[in-house]
C-alpha cells in the first residue's frame, strides 16, 4: 500500500515567492536558464542549474558546480529567506493552466514503495542524469524539485480537496510568466490522517514526469544509509517530494518528431515507400485522430493512415506499448523507411513538445535544417498506467505533460 507522510517543507517567504519559483531544472538547457536566472539572486535556477555561474566550456558534472548549488541555496535560505514550516504538513497544490486546473496533493513519498514498484516507472533513466541529480542532492542535502505523480483518484481526498481549497486562504497564489497560475495550501492538520488512509488504501501510484529525480532519490537514499551507521528507516533521506495528481485531471500533450533528412529517397521515393503502409492525403490537415498522423514535407501537411494489414500486423503483438501510435510511426515508417534504428540515439531525429505547437514544425522544416515532421495523437494517461502495469517501458518522447511543477516552492531537505 503506498505511504505518504507530511513534512517540514522548507520554502520561500510569501513575498519573494515570484522570485524564487523556478522552471523545472530539466525543460531548460544552461542558456536559457542564465536568462531566466539573470538578475534574480533568489531564483532557484540558481541551485538547479549552478553551472550557469561558470564559462560556457566548464564541465557542468564538476565537483565545483555541485559546491556552487549548495552555496547558493545557503545563500538563498538566508537572503530571500527561505523559511522551514513549523510543522510537518501536506500541501495541495493547484495549477491552472488556460482555463484547466489540477490539483494535487504535495507530501513526501517512500523510496521503499519506489524500489518495490508500489509506485509504477514507465521510462528508461539515463545513468548520467541520474548521477548528475545523485550528486546534488547528496550536496545540497535537498531535493528542490518535486516528482510529478499520478492515480486513479479516491473520491474521499477529492472532497477534503473541494473542502480545504474553498475555505482556507491560500499559503501562495500567483502567475508566472508563463501565463501558469500556482496556489498552494497547507492542509489543516485535521484532514491529514484521513487523506493518509485514503491514499494507504491505494495499491499503486505512477510516475507521469520526474522518472531522473525519482531515481536519484532513491540512489541518494543508498548514498546517505551507507554513511549512517544508525540508520533506521525514519530519516528524512527516506522519502522524496512528490505531487500527487487524480490522473482524470492530467492532460497529456503530444512529443512531435522531426527527421534530419529522407535516408537517400528523393521527396517521391519517400512518398511511395509511405504510402506501402499508409493512405496519403494531401490536405492540409495538422492535427491528427487517434491511430492516424500528420506529416508536414515540402510545404505541405499530409495525412497518413495506416493501411488495414498494418493494424493487423499490429495487433498480434502481445506489448501494450506496442500498439500505442507512436510505436506504429517508429515500427512501420521511421525505422523501415527513414532508417530510424534507435530513436534514443540516432542523431538523425529530434523531438519537439506538443507544447510548442506544430507551428514549430513548420518553422524547423522550412529552415532546412529537417526535412520532414510528424505530428501525433497524444497518449492518455490510462495508456501510461497500462503500460506500467504492464511492466513496459513507453517508447522514448511519448508524453509531455503541461503545465509544470515549478521548482522552489516546496523543497524537502534530507
Amino acid at each position: 500500500m503506498a505511504v505518504i507522510r507530511p513534512f517540514n517543507a522548507l520554502r520561500p517567504a510569501p513575498e519573494v515567492v515570484n522570485q524564487v519559483a523556478s522552471v523545472p531544472y530539466d525543460v531548460v538547457n544552461t542558456k536559457e536558464a542564465r536568462a531566466f536566472a539573470e538578475g534574480n539572486p533568489f531564483s532557484l535556477l540558481n541551485v538547479t542549474r549552478s553551472e550557469i555561474h561558470f564559462p560556457d566550456n566548464t564541465n557542468p558534472y564538476s565537483d565545483e558546480i555541485y559546491a556552487t548549488a549548495k552555496l547558493k541555496l545557503e545563500q538563498i535560505i538566508e537572503k530571500a529567506p527561505l523559511v522551514v514550516e513549523e510543522t510537518a504538513s501536506l500541501y495541495f497544490y493547484r495549477l491552472i493552466m488556460n482555463g484547466r486546473a489540477q490539483t494535487g496533493i504535495a507530501a513526501t513519498f517512500s523510496v521503499d514503495d519506489y524500489d518495490t514498484n508500489v509506485i509504477m516507472k514507465h521510462e528508461k533513466t539515463r545513468k548520467e542524469k541520474e548521477d548528475d541529480r545523485t550528486k546534488h542532492i547528496v550536496t545540497t542535502g535537498a531535493q528542490t524539485g518535486p516528482v510529478f505523480l499520478t492515480y486513479r483518484g479516491v473520491k474521499a481526498v477529492d472532497e477534503i480537496v473541494e473542502k480545504v481549497t474553498s475555505s482556507v486562504t491560500p499559503m501562495y497564489d500567483f502567475t508566472a510568466v508563463d501565463g501558469i497560475s500556482h496556489t498552494i495550501w497547507v492542509v489543516p492538520q485535521e484532514y491529514n490522517a484521513a487523506i493518509i488512509a485514503a491514499i494507504g488504501g491505494v495499491d499503486k501510484l505512477y510516475i507521469a514526469d520526474g522518472h531522473h529525480r525519482a531515481a536519484s532519490a532513491s540512489r541518494s537514499r543508498a548514498a546517505k544509509q551507507a554513511l549512517n551507521p544508525a540508520h533506521n528507516g525514519s530519516e528524512e533521506y527516506n522519502y522524496f517530494i512528490a505531487v500527487l495528481f487524480p490522473a482524470d485531471q492530467l492532460a497529456i500533450l503530444p512529443y512531435y518528431r522531426v527527421v534530419k533528412d529522407l535516408n537517400g529517397k528523393t521527396e517521391e521515393e519517400f512518398l511511395n515507400a509511405v504510402s506501402d503502409k499508409f493512405s496519403v492525403a494531401q490536405n492540409g490537415v495538422k492535427e491528427p485522430a487517434a491511430q492516424s498522423f500528420c506529416m508536414y514535407l515540402n510545404g505541405s501537411w499530409y495525412t497518413l493512415t495506416p493501411h488495414d494489414s498494418v493494424i493487423a500486423s499490429n495487433s498480434l503483438s502481445n506489448s501494450v506499448s506496442e500498439k500505442l501510435d507512436v510505436s506504429i510511426l517508429q515500427n512501420f515508417l521511421l525505422n523501415p523507411i527513414l532508417g530510424i534504428d534507435d530513436p534514443r540515439t540516432n542523431k538523425r531525429i529530434d523531438f519537439v513538445g506538443g507544447i510548442r505547437g506544430v507551428g514549430e514544425l513548420e518553422k524547423l522544416v522550412n529552415s532546412g535544417e529537417f526535412a520532414v515532421a510528424f505530428s501525433l495523437f497524444p497518449v492518455t494517461c490510462d495508456d501510461l498506467m497500462n503500460i506500467s502495469d504492464a511492466g513496459e517501458i513507453m517508447p522514448p518522447k511519448s508524453t509531455w505533460f503541461e503545465p509544470k511543477l515549478r521548482d522552489g516552492l516546496l523543497v524537502h531537505t534530507i
